[in-house]
This record gives C-alpha cells, sequence and structure tokens, in this order.
C-alpha cells in the first residue's frame, strides 16, 4: 500500500519485527494510529517501544506487525 504524505514523500506499508523497527514507524494499535518516537533494547532479541504518545509497548523476537514507514531525507 503506498500513498500520498503531506510533504509529498511516498509513505509505504513494510512489516516490521524487534529488529527492524525504527523511530519514526507508524504501527496501529487497538484501532490508533500510534508513531514510535524512542526504542529500548531487552533481553532475548525484545524491545520497548515508545510512542509519541507516552505509551509503551514490547514486542519479543518473534513479533511481526505492519507499521506505515516514511522514507529517510538524505
Amino acid at each position: 500500500m503506498r500513498g500520498r504524505a503531506p510533504s509529498s514523500a511516498l509513505a509505504s506499508t513494510v512489516e516490521i519485527t524487534s529488529t527492524t523497527v525504527q523511530r519514526g514507524d507508524v504501527i496501529q494499535v487497538g484501532g490508533r494510529a500510534c508513531r514510535v518516537s524512542d526504542l529500548c533494547q531487552l533481553s532475548h532479541g525484545a524491545k520497548q517501544l515508545l510512542f509519541e504518545t507516552g505509551e509503551l509497548l514490547t514486542i519479543h523476537g518473534h513479533t511481526r506487525l505492519v507499521a506505515v514507514r516514511m522514507p529517510r531525507r538524505r
């Protein structure tokens, strides 16, 4: 899925795991779009995601989620 973002950059839908999640990824949780603002590495390949709203989500190494990602500016 691709769509136009306000900055005219193309956003893409990507599958993410604890190893591929990035700051800025937008993940839908409970019907709400949540943007990842920070990440914290945990043991056994798990990561704790901090969203802009202050909420936390912990994912383990085998978790697979779908996120919207904006291309990085160079």
